[in-house]
């Protein structure tokens, strides 16, 4: 049978047969789309760049990983060192000329003018030194100094004589700030405080409010290790490393990698910090209730909670009370907390029911117990 487009047209109909079936198509398409609105294909939002700024702080480093919101970004490295300076200025035990320093030398029981920031820390660090029975405690710097992991350096050992002297100076329970009055006191006049293991964890918080003022608020704030998350990363969720707790210092070892959105995370261990003497561990980490160096099995604990300052205390509450009673009390006050005990020559993992259902993206997971 002959194709009649052929025998009219010839050798053209080769090409005039598809370009007819084309115009048809867009011709039915057109007619398809209301009036005033042009088809285009879907949209699918692509991940924005982020920008890192990083520098020195605290004795430590500081990083923070920004993504871009369409603002310029000009403000926000100015801003972070005007914040960290002043957190500085009012937490350094190594200035003579902060506001701690001052409050340490303050060798009375009278009322002391603080500023803002150091009180809120104290007031938080008092929180989680009730409900750890004083395993978390920022009188504990003398102690610290006695055992030859602060600002004098290595010393010999304390005798017990030497100790019970220390320990008299010590004590959560002697300190006392008052956010009406905007002061803090002491009952000791020789008590002093140290903000290391709760300031790192604050100022990662102050950055990440900061960056949201300025209309940034998918980030991720390093200060010291202690992070804070905002939003979702450049791929979904920022995703963060626990360290396993065996690698060098230089070839790190990641034991589990936890997405982390609207929340913080610190870890507290006795891996990086510690020396030995006649072939024995002595951590950094001291028990303020005994005076003396933690000497237990759990080599780290990693916490999650809605801000870094929280996280950061926790952490070491907890790596304090040891694998059994701090795990128990993680249980209690439903912490997401992952537990790194040694078990002969490895770890094992110990994760609370609240992190395992982070791990497991529950939407009922607290993140504020």
């Amino acid at each position: 049978m002959t194709d009649p487009l052929k025998q009219k047209y010839g050798s053209r109909a080769n090409v005039l047969l598809p370009l007819c079936l084309l115009i048809f198509v867009a011709l039915s398409a057109w007619r398809m789309w209301p009036s005033g609105q042009v088809p285009s294909a879907p949209q699918v939002p692509q991940p924005g760049p982020v920008q890192v700024f990083a520098g020195p702080t605290m004795g430590t480093t500081w990083k923070v990983s920004v993504v871009h919101e369409g603002r310029d970004f000009a403000a926000i490295q100015p801003m972070i060192e005007a914040e960290l300076a002043e957190i500085d200025r009012q937490m350094s035990t190594w200035r003579d000329d902060s506001a701690i320093s001052e409050f340490n030398r303050h060798a009375d029981t009278s009322a002391f003018p603080a500023p803002a920031g150091l009180l809120a820390v104290v007031t938080l660090a008092q929180q989680v030194s009730e409900r750890t029975g004083g395993a978390f405690d920022v009188t504990v710097s003398p102690l610290v100094d006695a055992w030859g992991f602060g600002r004098p350096g290595p010393v010999p050992a304390p005798t017990d004589e030497q100790l019970a002297a220390v320990r008299a100076r010590v004590g959560w329970q002697h300190l006392h700030a008052d956010a009406t009055a905007s002061t803090l006191r002491k009952d000791k006049p020789d008590l002093t405080i140290t903000l290391s293991a709760i300031a790192p964890g604050y100022a990662a918080d102050v950055i990440s409010d900061r960056l949201v003022e300025l209309g940034f608020p998918r980030h991720l704030v390093d200060v010291g290790g202690e992070f804070r998350a905002r939003g979702d990363g450049p791929e979904g969720p920022w995703r963060l490393g626990i360290e396993r707790p065996d690698g060098p210092a230089n070839d790190r070892v990641v034991q589990e990698v936890v997405p982390l959105r609207d929340a913080a995370l610190a870890t507290s261990g006795d891996y990086r910090n510690y020396r030995e003497e006649n072939g024995r561990r002595i951590s950094h980490t001291i028990d303020p209730r005994t005076g003396r160096p933690i000497d237990h099995t759990l080599a780290s604990v990693t916490v999650i909670h809605a801000t870094a300052a929280l996280a950061d205390a926790w952490a070491t509450g907890l790596n304090v009370l040891g694998p059994e009673d701090g795990f128990a009390l993680a249980e209690r006050e439903r912490l997401p907390a992952l537990f790194l005990v040694r078990d002969g020559d490895g770890f094992a993992a110990r994760a609370t029911a609240a992190f395992a259902a982070l791990r497991a993206g529950s939407p009922s997971a607290n993140l504020n117990p």
